[in-house]
């Protein structure tokens, strides 16, 4: 009697771990959760899988959240050795529909548009540039 009480004892412990474990799997975070509206435009991955992987956005925004944009960039993709590249553009200006890998990621009539860039290089290194072509 006293190894059945002992069972079921352990038994409901180890459900309500597992339940506990399944409410934090499908209520972790993203990019939903965040105020700056953000709404992804374009995106591109080179087919290099032998090198350096490159993973370039374009996104638009409400909101100019600095902290916001270091989330955001953080929830996109990212492999050792390569590099992630997240331009910023806010809501209702000019935004490049396609995006491309190398030095120039769009047609340089989107450089005036963008606000801030967020790179992840290939060390892990996180960086958000404001856009020098912007007027103060």
């Amino acid at each position: 009697m006293k190894n059945k009480k002992m069972n079921i004892i352990i038994g409901v412990l180890v459900l309500a771990l597992v339940g506990w474990m399944i409410k934090g799997t499908f209520t972790q975070p993203g990019v939903e959760d965040l105020k700056s509206g953000f709404k992804e435009v374009a995106r591109y991955r080179n087919d290099n899988n032998t090198g350096p992987i490159q993973y370039v956005f374009a996104v638009t925004m409400k909101d100019t959240l600095s902290t916001d944009m270091v989330t955001y960039g953080n929830f996109k993709p990212h492999h050792k050795g390569g590099n992630t590249k997240v331009y910023f553009f806010m809501e209702g200006t000019k935004v490049p529909t396609t995006v491309t890998g190398g030095k120039q990621n769009f047609l340089p009539e989107f450089n005036e548009s963008w606000v801030m860039l967020y790179e992840k290089s290939a060390m892990g290194n996180v960086s958000l540039t404001k856009n020098p072509n912007l007027q103060p």
